[in-house]
């Protein structure tokens, strides 16, 4: 299989639908003469023309509410944030528009809509761009959220969040862009609600979601090499819905499970996925779930500040081993 970057797997992704359907149009800061601030919208604008890769002026609102309305007409459109942390300028019409027309209008008036864009912590920008809004979204009905961490997850999960008749809220990571992974043959779309195993097994879970299976990929292969520890990696995908029944069985077998985000402690991810172990399969625990994920504070600036406050595989290591009472 030929090695694809997550960049070219998301443009690929909106090039294939945007031929496949008329009605799908690409809007947001520059990603139509500069190509994306990312350039993940290359060459779309030679071949889709302006009425369909619309660079707006720097009001997220503002073309936030076109992006809306145009999808409540019978439009399908892509938005793109330059940064998720930019997308809290349009959060009114995301979580009180977007997300509730359908339960407002008795079920009457769809919203089929996508909000993506960079998410998390991509290093050195400080903190006003520095933070991951999966909890966020995450919590709010009518809205879908996804997080791809393979080429393969960000184009074919892109294809089906364009095709759903909701909004889905699709965020994809800076540190992953130019990242390289293999595509299998075509599958077409993926299911918008089903994490996967990345690794099988049988000592302790590792749960998490887009450049935390990164981490816990690495921490594994530590584990198993350094400390004969087997750990089971959860690539969650889908925020929400959660797929409880993936982690459920995973602890049935393993007994131990660790979260991991680039989120904040509180109400964040990581206290969802304990919540669900906790209530749905407390009985198999042989140890106390735990959390790895950014300190409870701004992330700040200074590198050597930043990375302690941000996850690390040390941390993971070290928590593994704990829990697997190798450490006390």
């Amino acid at each position: 299989m030929i090695k694809t970057s997550v960049r070219q797997a998301i443009r690929d992704a909106m090039a294939e639908e945007m031929r496949r359907d008329s009605s799908i149009f690409l809007l947001g800061e520059d990603v139509g003469r500069f190509e994306g601030a990312y350039k993940v919208s290359r060459g779309l604008l030679r071949e889709f023309g302006e009425s369909r890769v619309i660079d707006s002026p720097i009001t997220e609102h503002g073309f936030t509410g076109l992006g809306v309305g145009a999808s409540m007409s019978g439009l399908r459109p892509i938005i793109e944030f330059m940064t998720f942390n930019f997308a809290m300028q349009a959060i009114d019409h995301i979580v009180n528009t977007a997300a509730k027309t359908l339960f407002m209008s008795g079920g009457n008036v769809r919203c089929p809509i996508v909000f993506r864009g960079p998410n998390g912590v991509p290093r050195g920008v400080a903190a006003q761009h520095s933070q991951c809004f999966a909890s966020w979204y995450a919590h709010v009905p009518g809205l879908r959220v996804v997080a791809p961490y393979t080429s393969s997850e960000a184009k074919w999960l892109l294809k089906a969040a364009i095709r759903n008749d909701s909004p889905v809220i699709f965020l994809e990571h800076e540190l992953l862009y130019s990242k390289e992974f293999p595509i299998p043959p075509k599958i077409e779309v993926m299911p918008l609600d089903q994490a996967c195993i990345v690794r099988e097994g049988t000592d302790i879970t590792l749960a998490t979601f887009s450049i935390g299976v990164e981490h816990a990929v690495k921490t594994a292969e530590i584990l198993q090499a350094e400390h004969g520890i087997s750990a089971e990696i959860i690539n969650l995908i889908s925020l929400r819905p959660i797929d409880s029944s993936t982690i459920i069985k995973s602890i049935q077998k393993t007994g131990r499970i660790i979260s991991i985000e680039e989120g904040w402690p509180v109400c964040g991810i990581g206290s969802e996925i304990i919540s669900i172990v906790c209530e749905k399969a407390f009985g198999y625990l042989d140890a106390d779930p735990a959390r790895i994920c950014s300190a409870d504070a701004p992330i700040p600036y200074a590198p050597n500040l930043e990375k302690a406050a941000l996850p690390t595989v040390e941390k993971i290591v070290r928590t593994a081993r704990k829990l697997c009472g190798q450490i006390r």
